[in-house]
C-alpha cells in the first residue's frame, strides 16, 4: 500500500510541475510582450497617435478588431491591470454598439481563460490546503446555482480576478461560467464603454483622467445605478419564489 502511495506522489509533483512550468512560459511571453510594447501602450503615447489610429481602423477594420479582442483577452485572462482604462479606450475607439459587443465577449473570453488556468493549474494545490472552505463555497455554489455567479457579477465590489479564480475551483461548468459571466457583466460593459465613448479625445482623458469622463453627478448616479444591479439578482429570485419556483428547484428540474 505505501508503494502505490509512493508513486502517486511523484506523479502529482510531476503534473504539478508541469503546468507550473506552462504558466511561467505564458507569464514569460506576456511580461516580454509588455516590456517591448508597453512604453507603445501608454494613455498618453496613444494620445499622440490619435489622428493614426482612426486611420487604421478605417484601413484596417478586421486586423483591428482582431488585436483587440486579443489585447484585451490577455489582460483579462492573465489578471494583468487596466483593464477598466482599455474599456474605456475601446469606448472611445469603437463607439457604443461596437465596443459593447467587443468588450463583452473579449471579457468573457478572458475570463474563461482565467477560470480554466484555476481549475487546471491550481486546483489540486488549492484543495489540498484549503479543502473545507472550497467545499463551503462550492455548496454555497450548488445551493443558489447560476444565481450566485451571476450576482458576484453585478456587485462591482467583488474583484474580478477574484471571482474568476474561485469559481474555477467549484464544480461549475465551463459552458455555464461563459454565459453567466457574459449576461452579469454586460451592464457594466454597457456603463464604461458608454463613458469611454463620450471622451471628447484621448488627449482629454490622459491630461485629465477619469475626471474627463466621469463628473461627481456622474459617479453618484453610477454608485446608484451600481447599487440597483446588486439587487437585480434579490428581485429575480424574489420573482421566482412569487410564481411557485426556487432558483435551485429550478436548477434541478432542467
Amino acid at each position: 500500500m505505501s508503494d502505490a502511495g509512493d508513486n502517486i506522489e511523484p506523479k502529482q509533483r510531476g503534473g504539478l510541475v508541469g503546468r507550473l512550468l506552462v504558466l511561467g512560459i505564458v507569464l514569460v511571453v506576456a511580461a516580454a510582450v509588455y516590456w517591448a510594447f508597453g512604453d507603445s501602450l501608454t494613455l498618453s503615447a496613444l494620445a499622440e497617435r490619435e489622428t493614426q489610429l482612426r486611420d487604421w481602423r478605417t484601413q484596417h477594420p478586421v486586423a483591428v478588431y482582431a488585436v483587440a479582442a486579443l489585447v484585451y483577452v490577455m489582460v483579462t485572462g492573465l489578471s494583468l491591470p487596466g483593464a477598466t482604462v482599455l474599456t474605456l479606450l475601446y469606448g472611445w475607439y469603437f463607439g457604443l454598439p461596437r465596443g459593447v459587443v467587443l468588450v463583452s465577449f473579449a471579457s468573457t473570453a478572458g475570463a474563461t481563460v482565467a477560470f480554466l488556468v484555476s481549475r487546471f493549474l491550481f486546483r489540486e494545490a488549492i484543495e489540498r490546503r484549503f479543502h473545507e472552505r472550497l467545499q463551503r463555497f462550492d455548496a454555497a455554489w450548488q445551493s443558489e446555482g447560476p444565481f450566485f455567479l451571476f450576482a458576484l457579477r453585478l456587485v462591482p465590489a467583488v474583484p474580478f480576478f477574484v471571482i474568476n479564480a474561485v469559481m474555477g475551483l467549484t464544480s461549475i461548468r465551463a459552458r455555464t461560467f461563459w454565459w453567466v459571466s457574459q449576461l452579469g457583466m454586460l451592464p457594466g460593459t454597457i456603463v464604461y464603454v458608454y463613458a469611454g465613448s463620450s471622451v471628447p479625445s484621448l488627449r482629454t482623458l490622459a491630461d485629465d483622467g477619469i475626471g474627463a469622463v466621469f463628473s461627481p453627478t456622474q459617479l453618484t448616479r453610477l454608485v446608484l445605478a451600481f447599487a440597483l444591479l446588486g439587487l437585480l439578482p434579490l428581485a429575480a429570485r424574489w420573482t421566482l419564489k412569487w410564481f411557485g419556483r426556487s432558483p435551485t428547484g429550478a436548477q434541478s428540474s432542467g
